[in-house]
Formats: structure tokens, C-alpha cells, sequence
């Protein structure tokens, strides 16, 4: 067969293409299934403040801003601790974290002095130097000044496989969704005339060639899924207007998202092009355009996909156990196919297995340079990597595998890795030890070239695992940081968060702001491995989620009475942090135990599920949740939304509520109406949204150190200050 070039490209589109049959069994079950009633503003007052710019709701924000600043900015600790927070975020000898490319190692650096942040590259030479020379590549402050944009860089698309034509992303505000302007990384300029999608939208794009992309964008009615993602993808051609492109892939409304992508290896040589339908936020369905331009779906488990190409093979990864061809390959699986055949018929292939997951293994990010791959690992929730090569033999050939030499007992991660030699960078880091870079070309291990200083004076702290009862029996570990010696009194002022959702881990890693701004005061950090997370593999998520959601919540109040059992705590003194997910996780916690803590801080979280898959893009986690709108689901979720569960008469612990104006993922919505049910039922509370932002907060360095002091002084106000009552 030979490679999908952009001639097969355009005789595709030539033909009418295919669009593919929905999954086998697949359908949009609350339209099939008896429908669970959605509140609405009958039965819920609070629906106007979905409306995020509205002026009504940004009048309520600006009062809820006043009310809250006037009591966290006027205590005499916020300046000291803002001041705290932005010395280390404009700290110019942080580590400046880089991507390899052609032309040099790049990096997106903001400071004082360049608040929206500089793109700009160095050389290799020196970037090991103590003072790398930095040349600027795009300034993103002059570009909003000059147009008058709240302008947030959001990353590049780049031809590969020299990385000079570059599609440059840009958010206004913060939000997820973006415009593309097409760059020249050798000129450092927009291109004059070139590919430009001016209307902001969710989706990407890729380069087929120097004149073609592949578009998922929203190109008008029907075009969007449920979840207000992409389910098309156009190719695009220099010169034509987008509304001319030819469509190549269609996926459909219920999916949370689709579209096609061109499968590359580390020379940037296309071998073939792929899509997928994302039926659910943890399941997809892949196809590949065979020879005759049309669609073949692959025979691959929903929760599997492809990893990569590497040594004349392509790499699948499975997150469920895959049967086939006589084989059983566990969860947590690297598979490998022999490329050439497996681009005659991807089908037919056959498979072997490059990597298992041992007891509480798990893969944790991975690199393919250009000889070699990289798996980051955690064994025990503690960081390992693996390099595989593939060594031909007599017999055909085997997969091998040695362990990088790192540090042991710490957060292992790959920083950066080059498509065109064998450089790699990884980073090491813990709770009280700065993180560390290292680097290695290949021929020799790896060694330190790049130090973050530290924030932070951790004499006479330590650091300690533990594990809580879960309600079900089922081990919780836990990490507590805490100043060494600590008398088991009850009385340190505690912050404990965590997050278990989405098969993402939360891991140990230096504390920087917090062990300035809470341990340096005599605070303790606790972090919780929670189930739904990623600590442990596919299993430790798929465990805790849908009908097993309360699992999650379960765990994280079991952490917290564990505390208080074993005396590092007490109620009054333990407080509890989270975002987005994490900031629903708190929102149960609170609403469930409100004995248990002190504090809540919610960040950008879900907090309304009953509705949440109206709200931003609430849609596309049903996977991990379950669909309000089927009976049997909406039971799942009516048994721990926090905002149903608010009720009068409860002494709540006086949560902190902040969103993001900008944040069309999560959507403000969520904390603002938690805000006012609090408030209509004369509950204590405080709320603060930012104007900009996005999902992740704060958008320059000033803005997060605002956020920060706001957060470190009400939690000193809860839970180290002496109050009324206790």
C-alpha cells in the first residue's frame, strides 16, 4: 500500500465518503429510555445565573466580588501572602521548560515584565548555560496591546516535519475555545494572507501538507456534538474559503466528539489516516481509510487507541482486557503490530505484546524519540521509566526494556523528547524538594542540567504515607506533610485535597506557593489517592464511576475522619481544596459531612449534576457520571449533587466558592448558583469569580497570586484563627 499522500487525500474527496454506522448498539438512550424530569425555573430560581455574561448575572458577580474581597483583602496577612505568590510566579530562575524542535528548544515564559507570556527559543548550548539568551519568537503582550485583545496563548499546530509553518492558537479571556492564525516560526510573523479561523470555536487542526489542513472546527448548524464539540472534519486548501472545504469524516450528534487524523511516524511521513467517535467521554470507536477511500472500522475494544509508531511498528494501548487472535492482554497493555502489515489491513495484524501493567502498575505518559519509546510509570504511586526498543532477531524479533537511571523514591516524569535524535528530558521532583531536569542524548544516562530553586524552607517538615478505611473496606492511601515531631493534639490547621475523577492521578510534586504560604505557617498538606483517579490503572477509575461515583466521595471522607482518628487534625482545624472535579469532590464532601471540616475551598468545580449536562460542556462527561435524564442514572446523581443536597438548618463549614467568567468548559454557573442556594437559605458563604481566566484560573501571574493569597487567608481565617464557637 503506499502512504495516504495529499493526491489520495484529494481523490477521496472526490468521492462520496462514507460516513460510518453508528456503534453497534449505540444510541442516544435518554431519547430511548423513559425521561427523568430536568429542572427548570419553576422548580429552580437560580437558572438565570447559567447565562454567563448576562447583565443581570454579572451585576450579582460584582456584588458577590465586592462583599468577598472587602473581607479577605482587608486582612492584614493578604499582601504579605500575594506579594509571596507572585515572587515565585515571576521568579526568573524557575525552571523554563522546553519542547524540542528543528530550530532550537522553545518555550512560553510570562513574568512581570511579560505578563501574556513570550513564545522564544534557544539553542541546546545555551539552554545548559545558568543564563540561557532567549530569542523571541512571539510576543503575545504587543499582540493584544496592538489589537486589543485580553489575547492568552494557547499553543501551536506545526507542519512536521520541520515545524515552520505553524497554526498559532489564541484565546480571548481564557476560554477554552480559540482562534487560529497561521505563523512563520523563521520570519516570526503572521502569515500575510494565510490560513486564519476567526471565529472562536472548540476543535484543532492538522497539516496534511504545507497548503492543506484537516479542520474540526463549528462550522455552523449540525455540525457540533451535544456536548458542543466538533463531530466533522474538513480538508482545507490555501486559497479557498472554508466554507468550500470538502468534508472527509462525519461522526454524530451524540458523540462527544469526532474527527480524523493522519497517522505520522517521528520523520513526520504519513503512513496512514485514521478517525474516531468519541461514543463516550472513556469510549471511542477508530476507523481507517483503506485503499479505496473508504472508512474500515477497526475491530479494537472501545477503550482501546493508538499510541504511536516506533521501530517499524504501531503501538495500541488498551484500558480494558482485550481479547483476540487467542490472546488475552490485560488493561493497562501496550500492544504492537507490524507497521507494514498492519497498513494492509489493520484488522488482520497480528499482535504482541510490548508491556503489562505489574501489581499497582500503571503507565503514566509516554515519548517517542527517534529510536526508542519512553513509558513513564508508577508503581505504588511512585515514578519509574522504562525505555522499549524493538531488536530483530532469527526468530523475527523481540520487544526489551530497561529502566531509566533516576532518582528512586519520587515523581518521575518525561519533560521533553526529539522526533530527529535520541534527546530526552525528565523531571524529578517531591513534595519538599525542588523538581529537578534532566537530560540525556542518548548515549549515556541521564544527568541534572536545570534546578528550580526553592520557595520554601522545609526544615523540620516530613513526609508520611498512610491509608484510610474506605466505607467499603477497600484501602485508601494517603500522603500528610507535616511539620516533623508534630504532636498528635488535634490541632494543626489541615488542608486536604484530592481529585478522583477521569483516570487522572494526583501525585507528589513540589509544593512551591503552598509550602511558602501554608507550610512555612504551620500548616499541614494532605493529598489523597483517591478511586476514580489514575494512581493505580484503568481499574482504579473505572471502579468509581456512574453507579459507583459515591465510591470517590467515600474515600475522600474516609481520609479525613482518618485524620482526625489518628490525631494529625480535628474538625475545626481541616480544611479541603479541589478544582473542577476536584471542586465537586469537595461540594459532596461538605454537603455530606458537614461535621468533618472547617473550610471548603471550590474551585471552577461541577456542583449542580442535575443539570450539568446543560450546562458548558457537562454533556461530555455522562461517561464518567451518568445522564440526569434516564431514571435509573439521575438516582446515581440526585444521592450526592451538592446543590440539591444544600439544605436549611445545616451548619455548614462556610465554603469558599470561586469560578471564572471565561470558563466555558465547567462554566461559572456551577459556583454561582451553589453561591446563591447558600444564600437564599441564609447559609454562610463567600464567592468570587474572576472576569477572565478559563477553566484553569487566573490567566497572568497577578491574577494567580490574587487567587492565591484570597485562598491561603480564608483558610488562616477558618482554620488557624481562633473563632467564636470554634
Amino acid at each position: 500500500m503506499k502512504l495516504v499522500s495529499t493526491l489520495a487525500i484529494t481523490a477521496a474527496l472526490a468521492m462520496t465518503v462514507a460516513t460510518p454506522a453508528a456503534a453497534d448498539g449505540h444510541t442516544d438512550a435518554a431519547k430511548d429510555a423513559e425521561t427523568a424530569p430536568i429542572p427548570g425555573p419553576e422548580e429552580d430560581p437560580y437558572i438565570w445565573l447559567e447565562e454567563a455574561r448576562s447583565e443581570e448575572a454579572l451585576a450579582w458577580v460584582e456584588e458577590e466580588n465586592k462583599r468577598t474581597l472587602a473581607m479577605l483583602e482587608t486582612d492584614a496577612r493578604f499582601e504579605d501572602l500575594k506579594a509571596e505568590a507572585l515572587a515565585i510566579f515571576d521568579s526568573e530562575d524557575r525552571i523554563p521548560y522546553v519542547s524540542f524542535r528543528p530550530d532550537g528548544l522553545y518555550n512560553f515564559w510570562q513574568d512581570k515584565q511579560n505578563p501574556k507570556g513570550l513564545l522564544r527559543r534557544t539553542t541546546l548550548e545555551s539552554y545548559q548555560s545558568e543564563e540561557p539568551e532567549w530569542e523571541t519568537v512571539l510576543d503575545v503582550d504587543a499582540l493584544a496591546a496592538a489589537e486589543g485583545k485580553e489575547w492568552v496563548y494557547k499553543g501551536s499546530t506545526c507542519l512536521p516535519p520541520k515545524l515552520e509553518k505553524c497554526m498559532i492558537a489564541l484565546s480571548d479571556g481564557g476560554e477554552d475555545a480559540t482562534i487560529m492564525r497561521e505563523f512563520d516560526m523563521t520570519t516570526k510573523t503572521f502569515v500575510e494572507g494565510g490560513f486564519e479561523l476567526a471565529e472562536k470555536s472548540q476543535g484543532g487542526v492538522q497539516w496534511l501538507d504545507e497548503d492543506t489542513l484537516f479542520v474540526g472546527r463549528d462550522f455552523g448548524e449540525g455540525t457540533l456534538t451535544d456536548s458542543e464539540y466538533p463531530f466533522t472534519t474538513r480538508v482545507w486548501k490555501r486559497g479557498t474559503d472554508i466554507a468550500e472545504a470538502k468534508e472527509l469524516f462525519r461522526g454524530e450528534p451524540s458523540d462527544v466528539w469526532a474527527g480524523a487524523n493522519l497517522v505520522r511516524d517521528n520523520t513526520g511521513t504519513i503512513h496512514a489516516t485514521t478517525a474516531f467517535r468519541g461514543i463516550s467521554f472513556h469510549e471511542s470507536e477508530y476507523f481507517w481509510l483503506n485503499p479505496d477511500y473508504e472508512w474500515v472500522k477497526l475491530d479494537i475494544p472501545k477503550k482501546a487507541s493508538p499510541y504511536g509508531i516506533v521501530d517499524g511498528h504501531m503501538l495500541m494501548t488498551t484500558d480494558e482486557d482485550w481479547e483476540v487472535d487467542g490472546q488475552t492482554f490485560p488493561a493497562d497493555s501496550l500492544i504492537a503490530m507490524e507497521l507494514e502489515e498492519w497498513k494492509k489491513d489493520p484488522n488482520a495484524a497480528a499482535k504482541t505484546l510490548v508491556w503489562a501493567p505489574g501489581e499497582r502498575q500503571t503507565k503514566r505518559g509516554g515519548a517517542i524519540t527517534a529510536g526508542a519509546l519512553y513509558v513513564g510509570l508508577l508503581d505504588n504511586v511512585v515514578g519509574k521509566v522504562l525505555k522499549f526498543n524493538f531488536v530483530a532477531n532469527d526468530e523475527g524479533g523481540a520487544w526489551t526494556s530497561e529502566e531509566v537511571e533516576l532518582p528512586d523514591n519520587a515523581t518521575v516524569g518525561i519533560a521533553a523528547s526529539s522526533d530527529e535524535s535520541e534527546q530526552i528530558m525528565f523531571t524529578v521532583t517531591d513534595f519538599l524538594n525542588p523538581t529537578t531536569l534532566y537530560y540525556t542524548d542518548g548515549s549515556s544516562d541521564p544527568r541534572v542540567i536545570k534546578t528550580s530553586p526553592a520557595y520554601f524552607d522545609p526544615t523540620g517538615m516530613d513526609v508520611e504515607q498512610h491509608e484510610a478505611t474506605s466505607k467499603d473496606g477497600t484501602k485508601i492511601p494517603y500522603f500528610i506533610v507535616k511539620p516533623a515531631g508534630m504532636e498528635l493534639t488535634g490541632e494543626t490547621a489541615t488542608l486536604m485535597t484530592g481529585y478522583g475523577g477521569f483516570q487522572i492521578p494526583r501525585l507528589p510534586a513540589y509544593l512551591g506557593s503552598t509550602g511558602k504560604m501554608w507550610l512555612e505557617k504551620g500548616g499541614a498538606y494532605v493529598l489523597a489517592n483517591l478511586r476514580g483517579g489514575g494512581e493505580f490503572g484503568p481499574m482504579w477509575h473505572q471502579t468509581a464511576i456512574r453507579e459507583n461515583k459515591q465510591r470517590t466521595w467515600d474515600d475522600f471522607i474516609a481520609v479525613g475522619e482518618d485524620l482526625v482518628a489518628r490525631g494529625f487534625t480535628s474538625p475545626e482545624h481541616l480544611g479541603i481544596q479541589g478544582g473542577s472535579q476536584g471542586g465537586l469532590l469537595v461540594g459532596t464532601a461538605f454537603t455530606q459531612r458537614p461535621d468533618l471540616f472547617g473550610a471548603a475551598i471550590v474551585q471552577i468545580p461541577l456542583f449542580d449534576m442535575v443539570r450539568y449536562h446543560l450546562i458548558g460542556r457537562g454533556a461530555s462527561w455522562i461517561g464518567e457520571y451518568g445522564d440526569p435524564r434516564i431514571p435509573e442514572q439521575r438516582a446515581w446523581i440526585d444521592g450526592y449533587s451538592p446543590y440539591q443536597k444544600i439544605e436549611e438548618g445545616v451548619d455548614y463549614p462556610m465554603p469558599f466558592l470561586w469560578a471564572s467568567t471565561a470558563d466555558d468548559r465547567t462554566h461559572p454557573a456551577h459556583a454561582r448558583k451553589g453561591a446563591a442556594k447558600l444564600k437564599g437559605l441564609d447559609q454562610p458563604y463567600l464567592y468570587f469569580e474572576d472576569t477572565t481566566g478559563g477553566h484553569s484560573g487566573g490567566v497572568d501571574n497577578e491574577q494567580r497570586a490574587k487567587l492565591q493569597a484570597l485562598q491561603f487567608v480564608y483558610l488562616m481565617q477558618r482554620l488557624m484563627d481562633e473563632r467564636e464557637g470554634g
